[in-house]
């Protein structure tokens, strides 16, 4: 109906209902059981009238996402928000860093959270640090092959030395990583067969689990652990991600 009722005027008249809702929120932000009802839809009306207001999707998911009393406390509303402005602004990578940085904080999705700031990263004007974080927070999510795949290709493809370092270090510690994993799964194998965990390497390597003494890619010796689980060396430079259970693939 306002479409309607602008007479052709609508981005005007969605910067006048962006002007409303920042009147409402600032009216009542902070106030004790204050609830913002009316954020959504006139955050709602504003970006239909204007779908390329990219102001009012990024502050608009701020008001809605932030928990009470500072905001309405609604991250999926924030998302769907968001959502809407990346398809009606495709060439906006800040509103994919949005959605990442919306999916990362307050959802904890991190593989959609990933996905968001890898699709930002494609965008020819977005800076690097967008695929950087797309691989830190699948790093995070736990999700290797993702993780790993961003980091190969920031490598191969960058041009500054600073963010080449870093893929190849973040390289170096996943597929660190992986071969804890299959390792931890060799001692566990070990553990089944002969009652215990290996105390050495060389333990696997005798009953011919292992076909060889394996060494980081810093070039340093793997070792197991008082409580079984393999381990870097302690003068090895690599330090491994943070996972609860290993790489999912």
């Amino acid at each position: 109906m306002l479409k309607t009722v602008s007479l052709g005027y609508d981005s005007l008249l969605g910067e006048v209902y962006w002007t409303r809702t920042v009147q409402y929120y600032g009216s009542r932000i902070g106030k004790p059981g204050e609830k913002f009802e009316l954020l959504w839809p006139l955050l709602d009306i504003t970006t239909t009238l204007d779908p390329r207001l990219v102001v009012a999707y990024r502050f608009g998911a701020i008001f809605l996402s932030e928990p009470a009393p500072t905001g309405a406390d609604q991250p999926d509303l924030a998302v769907e928000l968001v959502k809407r402005g990346v398809a009606a602004n495709p060439d906006s990578w800040e509103l994919s860093s949005d959605l990442g940085f919306l999916y990362y904080w307050h959802l904890k999705d991190y593989e959609k959270a990933s996905a968001a700031y890898l699709q930002g990263s494609k965008i020819p004007s977005a800076p690097t640090w967008l695929k950087m974080m797309a691989a830190q927070v699948a790093e995070k999510g736990n999700s290797f092959s993702n993780s790993l795949a961003i980091w190969s290709e920031l490598y191969e493809t960058t041009q500054n030395e600073k963010v080449k370092k870093s893929a190849f270090e973040h390289l170096r510690s996943l597929h660190a990583l992986q071969d804890t994993f299959e390792l931890n799964k060799l001692a566990e194998q070990y553990r089944k067969q002969y009652g215990s965990y290996p105390a050495s390497m060389e333990q696997l390597y005798e009953r011919g689990l292992l076909q060889g003494l394996p060494q980081d890619p810093a070039g340093f010796p793997y070792s197991f652990g008082a409580d079984g689980r393999a381990q870097l060396d302690p003068n090895s430079p690599i330090t491994l991600p943070k996972a609860s259970e290993g790489p999912t693939q």
